[in-house]
């Protein structure tokens, strides 16, 4: 409980610092000239907005930071706005933006419906916008994406090496967010080709805390269903939630947990003894941050840049983490390096870390 309470009063404090690092212009622009960069980054301080939907966990946290780290290498004024969980505030932030002159505006998640009409009026004014896990359905707005397709095969794929093609299932979706129903659409396909899993119960909340609500929710559900076995999470803090349902409810040891995306927290979790989290399909969160300031970048400086942005994802176990002595982030990067780097929205005079 305490370690518990102990990670909520981080996430707190980090998001604190975030909110203030918005109202006070969030990562401080270095103006200094970049070599051989297109204008306007040959002179630097572009002023680009960073407006999130999700803010909440450790994903969206590291995620900021690799924003924020690849926006300092650019020169870039990066305003981080937290919408959390808020569609009518993430409206009025970027309307913020758009008042504030930006040249671009990275859309992080977010409800389509709400938000179409206010990214309009942004592409209007010449303004240019990037989305991460949200379909704006705009061809002038590039989609990045972590290939939740790959995320989504990789753990099912994981789940059927553990348990064999029968078993009965938990699985926590909430629809309306493009990233968990890309994952959902093969979760339909894995049922449909594999007759012999049942999913007994379903349920997903984004309601704050999130794992705190998916573990309440998670707790009924083994109550009603003691049959299940196994437990699709696809984002990590559904698996937070569903494995501390499970500890609570001491039946740990007889669940597996496979989710999607990745922290130095989530691996603590899951390298805990008794974990019933076993395996997660992730790409690096600060990795992706980073590919959506470069893609928001290399919009505005009117270069090439793919419609649809991908980043591949890597399977990380628990036997991953304990044959190779791995505690955090940074330690996975240095075992698995296909997790530390991405290719995608790259050109010559855009440092990459």
């Amino acid at each position: 409980m305490n370690k518990s309470m102990s990670r909520t009063a981080r996430f707190a404090i980090g998001a604190i610092a975030l909110s203030a690092a918005a109202l006070f212009g969030a990562a401080s622009a270095d103006a200094a000239t970049l070599k051989g960069a297109p204008p306007p980054f040959d002179k630097g301080g572009v002023k680009i907005a960073l407006v999130n939907y999700l803010s909440e966990g450790d994903f969206f946290q590291a995620y900021e930071a690799g924003a924020q780290k690849q926006a300092k290498a650019l020169g870039i004024d990066l305003r981080i706005y937290e919408g959390r969980q808020d569609a009518a505030q993430q409206r009025d932030q970027i309307q913020q933006a758009i008042n504030l002159g930006v040249s671009a505006i990275i859309v992080n998640h977010g409800l389509p419906e709400s938000l179409k009409d206010v990214v309009q009026q942004a592409l209007d004014k010449g303004i240019k916008v990037v989305a991460f896990d949200v379909d704006l359905a705009n061809p002038k707005i590039p989609q990045i994406e972590q290939s939740d397709h790959d995320l989504a095969t990789l753990l099912l794929g994981q789940a059927v090496k553990d348990n064999g093609n029968a078993f009965s299932a938990g699985y926590v979706y909430v629809a309306g967010f493009a990233p968990l129903d890309r994952r959902d659409a093969v979760w339909q396909a894995f049922k449909q080709a594999h007759p012999g899993v049942h999913e007994q119960a379903r349920w997903g909340t984004v309601d704050n805390p999130i794992a705190q609500s998916v573990a309440n929710q998670a707790a009924a559900a083994y109550r009603a269903h003691p049959d299940i076995r196994v437990v699709i999470a696809p984002y990590d803090e559904f698996a937070r939630g569903a494995s501390l349902a499970a500890d609570e409810a001491n039946v740990a040891s007889k669940l597996r947990i496979y989710s999607a995306d990745i922290s130095t927290a989530d691996i603590e979790a899951i390298r805990a003894p008794g974990s019933a989290w076993v395996a997660t399909a992730a790409t690096n969160p600060a990795v992706v941050g980073a590919v959506s300031v470069r893609a928001a970048a290399l919009d505005v400086a009117g270069q090439p840049l793919a419609h649809h942005i991908v980043v591949k994802p890597t399977l990380v176990t628990r036997d991953d983490l304990v044959k190779n002595d791995i505690h955090t982030i940074a330690e996975l990067g240095v075992k698995f390096p296909a997790f530390r780097v991405s290719d995608a929205a790259t050109a010559a005079w855009i440092p990459v870390d």
